[in-house]
């Protein structure tokens, strides 16, 4: 694909956009020949790139240029660059300025945004139909939201009228954004909580406010020191049995291009017999890949 069958792509893509969180590019699933490094999503009126490997400064021009010239007949103003592949380095604005308060909008739900770190910004956009599995799933129910970073999941469940959430994760910063993530959008926290607990090490104290009618479960592949997939994942379907309420509901989640679908069904075949495997939610369409079994995998399950 060359630089023009880009930019067809985008104003493609670009087409009635609103301030809602859109993908306008998706290299990362290697549909695209050559481009793998590169994505890109419109954020309201900003513009925002990723490179997720070095490229040649050539290529890094032109490409720069075609969009500066592609926003034009946008309703962007700013344009964003992070370079992903450097960690610790500032996201570069190659264009406008950045507001100090930015959010995502999913759905009419806004995400705190943090666009000048050079890593993940704080919302995940591939995760949209699981949320939204959620939240057509959760009214009435008790929520065990696990790995829930800033408890984008816990937003949807209280949106579809959740009775309570607990949201579990080891960053408290993350959880601090969770937080204010439900603030943001005027929701109250009353039946909410924050919980900075190491998942596999806490299962008592997580079992107290059970049993759960809803639980996602949405680890890191692998983060040193605290989870790792292919050894940890069984660890929480082994417990699950002593957190879930009849008839539960899980959601999950597994963003491994290493592993497949049949990794987590086995693991609850195994550990977890009574819950019934019941289907894979599809991926949204702004995020071709070029082989589904490597893409994310968000899987449902119900105890019978």
């Amino acid at each position: 694909m060359n630089i023009k069958e880009l930019k067809d792509i985008l104003e493609e893509n670009s087409k009635n956009l609103n301030e809602e969180f859109k993908r306008l590019f998706h290299g990362r699933g290697g549909l695209y020949e050559n481009w793998k490094f590169l994505t890109i999503d419109s954020i309201d009126d900003i513009l925002s790139i990723a490179f997720y490997q070095p490229i040649e400064k050539e290529i890094e021009d032109e490409l720069i240029s075609t969009i500066k010239e592609f926003i034009k007949n946008t309703r962007h103003n700013t344009i964003v660059l992070q370079r992903r592949y450097i960690k610790g380095t500032s996201t570069e604005i190659l264009d406008g300025d950045l507001k100090d308060d930015l959010y995502a909008i999913e759905n009419g739900i806004k995400f705190k945004l943090n666009l000048l770190s050079n890593q993940n910004n704080g919302y995940f956009p591939d995760m949209k139909n699981g949320r939204i599995f959620v939240k057509e799933n959760a009214k009435n129910k008790k929520v065990l939201n696990l790995f829930s970073y800033t408890c984008a999941f816990s937003l949807s469940a209280l949106q579809g009228g959740a009775l309570s959430v607990s949201n579990i994760d080891m960053s408290k910063s993350a959880l601090t954004t969770g937080r204010a993530n439900h603030h943001l959008n005027n929701i109250d926290t009353y039946n909410v909580k924050f919980s900075p607990y190491n998942i596999l090490k806490s299962f008592s104290r997580i079992r107290r406010d059970g049993p759960y009618d809803l639980i996602i479960i949405d680890p890191p592949t692998l983060q040193k020191g605290s989870f790792e997939a292919t050894k940890d994942y069984n660890k929480i379907i082994k417990k699950l049995e002593q957190i879930v309420a009849k008839d539960c509901i899980v959601l999950a989640c597994l963003n491994s291009p290493d592993l497949n679908s049949q990794f987590v069904i086995d693991i609850f075949k195994e550990f977890a017999a009574s819950f019934e495997y019941i289907k894979r939610l599809d991926n949204l369409d702004e995020f071709p890949c070029i082989d589904e079994n490597r893409s994310l995998k968000n899987l449902v399950f119900k105890r019978i």
